[in-house]
C-alpha cells in the first residue's frame, strides 16, 4: 500500500495559484471577467455614484428607517462613505451568488478530462480539494479589492476629506465580505465532489437553498426547535450582517465554522471517491 505524500506548502500553494490563471490568464476567465467588469461599471455610475443623492433624500430616508429599522439597516444611513453604504448593500448580496456560478468548477472539470487523476500523482487529495478552494477564494478575493479601490475612487473624487475613514471602511468591508464567502465556496467544493458538471453544480446548489429551505421551513413551522437548522446554509447570517446588527464575533464565527464543516465532508467523500 503506498504511503501518502505529506501536505506541502509549496503545492498547495501552486494548486490555489493556478486558479487565479485560470480566470486572469485565460480566455475563458477573461471573458467572464469582462462580464463582471461591466456589470459593476453600471453599478459605480448609478446606485454607487448617486448614493448620496439616493441616501440623503428625505423619502429615502424615512422609508428606509420606517421599514428596515427593525433590522437595524437603519444605520448605514449614519455612515459618512455613503458610497460605501451601498456598495455594501449590494456586494453582500450580489458576491455571494456570484460566488455559486464561479466556483461551479473547482474539481469537476478535471474529474471530465482525465487530468485528477493525474494531479492525485503529485499531490494529496486533501492539497487538491482545500488548494482548489483558496484559489477559488482567493479570485473572489481580488474581484472584491478590485471592486472596492473602485468605490474608494469614487468617494475621493466626491469628497477627498473622507478616504482616510473611507480606507478604514473598505479594509473593513473586505475582510467581513470575504470571510461572509468562505461557506459559499466550500459548499461548491463539496458540490464538485459528486457532480458530473459545472453545470449539475450550479443546479445542484440553486436545489440546496431552494428545495431545502422549504423542507426546514416547513420542519420549523412543525417544530419551532428545528430553527437551527437555518444554519445549514450559508449565509443564513447576511439579513443581521447587512444592517450592522450582527456581533462581529458572530459575523466571523458562524461563516468560518460553517467553511469548516462543509470542508469536512468535502475531504471525506472525496477521499473516497474515484477519480
Amino acid at each position: 500500500m503506498a504511503t501518502p505524500l505529506p501536505i506541502n506548502v509549496g503545492r498547495l500553494t501552486q494548486i490555489a495559484g493556478f486558479e487565479l490563471v485560470r480566470m486572469f490568464l485565460t480566455k475563458r476567465g477573461l471573458i467572464a471577467l469582462a462580464a463582471f467588469a461591466l456589470v459593476w461599471l453600471i453599478i459605480l455610475r448609478y446606485p454607487i455614484g448617486q448614493a448620496v443623492g439616493i441616501v440623503s433624500a428625505p423619502d429615502f430616508e424615512q422609508i428606509a428607517r420606517d421599514i428596515s429599522g427593525s433590522i437595524g439597516l437603519s444605520k448605514l444611513l449614519d455612515w459618512p462613505e455613503a458610497e460605501f453604504a451601498m456598495y455594501w448593500l449590494i456586494a453582500l448580496y450580489s458576491f455571494p451568488v456570484f460566488g455559486l456560478f464561479i466556483c461551479s468548477d473547482q474539481t469537476v472539470g478535471d474529474r471530465e478530462r482525465g487530468t485528477l487523476r493525474f494531479l492525485s500523482l503529485r499531490s494529496t487529495r486533501f492539497e487538491i480539494l482545500f488548494g482548489r478552494f483558496l484559489g477559488q477564494l482567493a479570485v473572489l478575493a481580488c474581484l472584491v479589492g478590485i471592486t472596492l479601490v473602485a468605490t474608494l475612487a469614487v468617494l475621493g473624487f466626491r469628497d477627498p476629506s473622507l478616504l482616510a475613514g473611507g480606507f478604514a471602511r473598505a479594509l473593513s468591508i473586505f475582510f467581513i465580505l470575504v470571510i461572509t464567502l468562505c461557506p459559499f465556496v466550500a459548499l461548491m467544493t463539496l458540490i464538485n465532489t459528486f457532480a458530473r458538471s459545472s453545470r449539475l453544480s450550479i443546479v445542484l446548489a440553486i436545489l440546496y437553498f431552494a428545495a431545502g429551505g422549504i423542507v426546514v421551513g416547513i420542519l420549523q413551522w412543525q417544530i419551532p426547535a428545528f430553527s437551527m437548522l437555518d444554519y445549514l446554509f450559508p449565509g443564513v447570517q447576511i439579513e443581521l450582517l447587512a444592517g450592522q446588527n450582527l456581533p462581529l464575533l458572530s459575523a466571523v464565527a458562524i461563516p468560518l465554522m460553517q467553511t469548516a464543516v462543509l470542508l469536512s465532508i468535502a475531504q471525506r467523500i472525496f477521499a473516497r471517491s474515484s477519480l
